[in-house]
């Protein structure tokens, strides 16, 4: 592994994200005076810069899956493409509702939706902890085994239980209460991924269909 090129490309990916998504707050904002998406820059990528220097220092090889987003199944290609669309909406919207005022959002519910984007951030990077196969597509590696410790003994998808809460709150850090509607496409999207990753694991994974009757629920428990 090419440590350097690795290294590269996570600051690059970690500076162009901090770059498009300040892009797409304030310019549609029209304004720097925008407190809602500084907020939201603190909140994700402070804890995601740390998270990238200790997989960096710990498991680069995990960083390098994290960095993969090329889809083999059909089925999760149309995924993505649904997904960036509900993610476009999701951060375009809130500069606009700044701007003309659609929304008023009150602070604590700002504050508090803060903490539940920490939250998931910190159930995203215990996942990645506990599972180093954790990738951000669906396939099942060589060498790879059904973790069953940590978050995964509660659900068996605690790293989409991490990326909905961040989404989810996302639009109210932002202060918008408009963007939630492009936001709440993502549970439906998530739970369509999680039925068709299963079938690959329940084929491919060696223990994964004991596992299930393990760890009953697959995204919240006592729900689903």
């Amino acid at each position: 592994m090419d440590t350097l090129k690795l290294k590269t490309r996570a600051i690059l990916r970690m500076f162009f994200g901090i770059i498009i998504m300040g892009a797409m707050f304030f310019w549609t904002a029209g304004t720097f005076r925008y407190w809602g998406a500084w907020l939201f820059l603190a909140v994700f990528f402070v804890p995601m810069t740390f998270g990238v220097i200790y997989l960096f220092r710990h498991d680069p090889e995990l960083l390098q899956r994290r960095m993969e987003n090329r889809e083999e199944r059909g089925q999760q290609r149309a995924f993505q493409l649904l997904g960036t669309i509900a993610w476009i909406g999701t951060f375009l919207v809130p500069g606009l509702d700044r701007r003309y005022g659609w929304s008023e959002v009150p602070i604590w519910i700002v504050l508090v939706a803060a903490m539940v984007g920490l939250a998931g951030y910190s159930m995203l990077f215990w996942t990645m902890r506990e599972n180093r196969f954790a990738a951000r597509t669906i396939r099942v590696e060589e060498g790879q085994t059904v973790v069953t410790t940590g978050p995964y003994a509660v659900v068996r998808h605690p790293m989409y239980l991490g990326a909905g809460l961040m989404m989810l709150s996302s639009p109210l850090i932002l202060g918008s209460y408009w963007a939630l509607i492009a936001g709440l496409l993502f549970p439906l999207l998530l739970v369509i991924r999680i039925l068709d990753e299963e079938k690959l694991l329940l084929e491919e994974l060696p223990g994964y269909p004991e596992y299930t009757q393990q760890t009953r629920y697959r995204l919240i428990p006592r729900v689903w």
